[in-house]
């Protein structure tokens, strides 16, 4: 097993490990394993994927719409100026 040392821990947040291992009744060694065990233990979503459902759902909503160009309604703006 490795050892890791953590700098620069913001007391705070030191207090708060400390008291939520008292919590769980574990050492703040055990409660930062379990910590870091569950957190990469999570699927990590992709903000790509999520950004391209997204790109679908709005698509879908104008489905069968008719859709004016981009270049016609720019035309049409620099013409009402």
């Amino acid at each position: 097993m490795a050892d890791i040392v953590l700098r620069n821990l913001e007391d705070t947040l030191k207090e708060k490990l400390r008291l939520r291992a008292a919590r769980n009744q574990r050492s703040m060694n055990a409660e930062l394993r379990e910590i870091v065990s569950m957190a990469l233990a999570q699927p990590r979503s992709s903000g790509r994927t999520d950004l391209r459902k997204l790109a679908a759902d709005i698509r879908a909503l104008s489905v069968g719409r008719r859709q004016t160009p981009s270049e016609d309604l720019l035309r049409e703006s620099r013409d009402e100026r």
